[in-house]
């Protein structure tokens, strides 16, 4: 058989890849995470009876950007470990920043604040089941997450487990501010961050295995 003739009959069969077929596939796994997140925090623990009044405070929009600018961090991390053999790059300092701010600003207000009032505003109200909550709401988006990084081509399998998971639990972050009543950085730099923590080391343990070719 002639070289040609081989060629063209391995390329007989070939389909053209959608270009766009990232962007639909994480596009459809926010979908469904950030409605899959809404839904069970509707049903389980409910909206926070103030909620119309709080939004419209400049504390509440900052609450909320930390999660938000973790999950489009995070969102820019999946996506460039969903190519063979893409590291993290700068994505990974896009993650770090917001982190960092959310510290800044809570040991500010903690060395600013009477030593008597400092355990409440590392504590809250809602310490206990805060970071539970996050886990558990965040679960849709994880499995949503996988769902798109495993039609894709990633081969740093550990690493893009831990991106879905820092994106499922950032999105799941985003719907509980709309219940947390906790108003305070630094309960959000401890109990939000390690709430978003849980399935981050869970998408890291699965993803080996999940997301294996």
């Amino acid at each position: 058989m002639k070289t040609q003739d081989l060629v063209a009959l391995l390329a007989a069969d070939v389909t053209p890849v959608d270009p766009h077929i990232m962007s639909k596939r994480f596009s459809w796994a926010l979908l469904m995470g950030v409605l899959g997140s809404t839904v069970l925090m509707a049903i389980w623990l409910g909206i926070r009876p103030d909620l119309a009044q709080v939004v419209r405070t400049a504390l509440f929009w900052f609450k909320l950007a930390f999660p938000l600018a973790l999950a489009g961090a995070s969102l820019w991390t999946c996506t460039r470990l969903a190519r063979p053999g893409a590291a993290v790059g700068a994505a990974g300092v896009a993650v770090a920043l917001p982190i960092a701010a959310v510290w800044l600003v809570a040991a500010l207000m903690v060395r600013g604040a009477p030593d008597t009032e400092r355990a409440a505003l590392l504590l809250g109200q809602t310490w206990r089941v805060c970071s539970r909550n996050i886990a558990c709401l965040s679960i849709p988006g994880l499995i949503a997450g996988f769902w798109a990084m495993r039609g894709l081509a990633p081969t740093h399998l550990r690493w893009a487990g831990a991106a879905c998971g820092l994106l499922a639990g950032a999105t799941a972050t985003v719907v509980y501010c709309l219940h947390c009543p906790e108003m305070g950085a630094p309960f959000w730099a401890i109990w939000y961050l390690f709430g978003m923590l849980i399935p981050t080391l869970g998408g890291a343990l699965l993803g080996p295995y999940l997301l294996r070719w």
